[in-house]
């Protein structure tokens, strides 16, 4: 089994920033990638950045040049730096870990950005 536990969400105002941060109940090498995803209200979940085990990265469009995924692998954490937010990113952000046994996620944390 696996725990992911985020934290760092808030309300903060358009052109502000937040720093998410994910901590793994084991260690985030023993997974194939892990992730941010978000989901709106009325809106499917999506991707929002990935991070493989290997270290290659990839962003949503929507995101790109402003949100910045990176791990710290001693205290199995990742995190979710956004920058420049805009009012549509606005969502409940969630950590997600795809493991050879599943894919496990987090309880989701509140980004409220306001214009």
């Amino acid at each position: 089994q696996v725990q992911l536990v985020e934290s760092g969400g808030g309300l903060v105002q358009a052109g502000g920033s937040l720093r998410l941060s994910c901590a793994a109940s084991r260690s985030i090498l023993s997974f194939n990638a892990m992730g941010w995803y978000r989901q709106a209200p009325g809106k499917q979940r999506e991707l929002v950045a990935a991070i493989t085990s290997g270290g290659s990265t990839n962003y949503a469009d929507s995101v790109k040049g402003r949100f910045t995924i990176s791990r710290d692998n001693n205290k199995n954490t990742v995190y979710l730096q956004m920058n420049s937010l805009k009012p549509e990113d606005t969502a409940i952000y969630y950590c997600n870990a795809d493991w050879v046994r599943g894919w496990y996620w987090g309880q989701g944390t509140q980004v409220t950005v306001s214009s």
